[in-house]
């Protein structure tokens, strides 16, 4: 457990960090997210990409004013200690119910598809105490499984061969079908499956090489851009307009396309292989949400962890019903857009406050 802001992660740390953690639940349905521009989605992902790579270097940039602390820190720097602290309380909250959305969307995937007779809490009280585990050996060992995940799930793009063979290139063409409404409702809705980057502020203080986090991050972010553009490429390929639509987790649908003599359900072997990029995801999220409670307390204790697990089993077993569960979730996850712009807010003050001091 980390007991101090040493440096530990080099670049391969940095860069599949950034990358691991934009790779959760979001890519299976990212083409249904953003079916709202028809077969001109392709392109988007390379958007999103542009996007992301001019969020991150105001990240980056400000962090940088501030080597030693995260952003739990410069809220309190920037802010003055009770207004900081209370934005890293929401900030905090936010990540909990966010980690909560995540393993409730997967665990529901698993139910429907996989262990239909199989109750929830069971297998989600399993897979918390994967992740106490892992979070508990610090943002290091956190780094360690991100690069282990990107190497075992590599090969499911393996799985994606036949939907390619089975599909139409011709899909793609005309590129820009759409109009601004169309494009702002699949940026609104698309662009939540490559959140995840933004965690760096959080992460900095432990990096190694800071002068070069944003270069190596940012390789990070394009692989990740990359595994979305091909996601997509092919779903457009294989799908009619109807499906990009209407078919959820049309990703797993996709390695159902592919024909093994020996496997009946090939898409199987694919949901049980995401396990990794889920924990993968939620375990930064949940290390963000630790520290985040250690700044308001002013302490480290590993009991921290097991509170904020305790409040994401309830917040997924809680007896409400789906459509509540769903909406709290929905306003967690656009609350995530919060946290790209609240950098650009902090560089404003910074500056104001540098003036001022002068």
């Amino acid at each position: 457990m980390d007991t101090s802001k040493q440096k530990v992660l080099n670049k391969f740390h940095v860069i599949f960090l950034a990358q691991s953690t934009m790779i959760g639940t979001g890519i299976l349905s990212l083409p249904q997210s953003i079916s709202a521009l028809g077969y001109s989605q392709v392109f988007i992902p390379i958007l999103f990409g542009i996007i992301a790579s001019f969020t991150l270097w105001i990240m980056v940039w400000l962090n940088s004013k501030y080597e030693n602390d995260s952003l739990f820190q410069i809220n309190e720097k920037l802010l003055g200690k009770w207004l900081g602290k209370a934005i890293n309380l929401l900030l905090a909250l936010q990540f909990i119910v966010f980690v909560s959305g995540i393993i409730n969307s997967y665990m529901h995937l698993i139910q429907t598809t996989a262990l239909p007779e199989q109750t929830i809490p069971l297998p989600v009280f399993l897979f918390l105490l994967i992740l106490v585990y892992i979070v508990n050996g610090g943002i290091k060992s956190i780094a360690r499984f991100c690069i282990m995940t990107f190497f075992l799930t590599l090969p499911m793009c393996f799985f994606l061969i036949w939907a390619i063979q089975k599909g139409d290139i011709s899909h793609i063409f005309p590129l820009f079908n759409f109009n601004g409404k169309e494009l702002l409702d699949a940026m609104k809705r698309g662009y939540l499956s490559i959140l995840g980057y933004e965690l760096i502020m959080f992460y900095f203080p432990y990096i190694v090489d800071q002068k070069k986090a944003f270069k190596h991050s940012l390789i990070g972010i394009w692989i990740s851009i990359l595994f979305c553009f091909i996601t997509v490429l092919v779903s457009v390929m294989y799908y009619s307009e109807w499906q990009l639509e209407n078919v959820e987790y049309s990703v797993l649908h996709l390695f159902k396309a592919g024909e093994f003599s020996f496997v009946e359900r090939i898409d199987i072997i694919g949901i049980t292989l995401w396990v990794f990029l889920i924990l993968s995801t939620v375990t930064v999220y949940f290390w963000a949400a630790k520290k985040g409670i250690e700044s308001i307390r002013n302490k480290e204790k590993k009991s921290f962890g097991f509170i904020i697990i305790l409040i994401i089993f309830g917040l997924i077993v809680m007896p409400v019903s789906t459509e509540t569960q769903e909406k709290l979730f929905k306003l967690s996850n656009y609350a995530g857009y919060f946290l790209l712009v609240w950098p650009l807010f902090l560089c404003v003050i910074h500056f104001f406050k540098k003036r001022v001091q002068r």
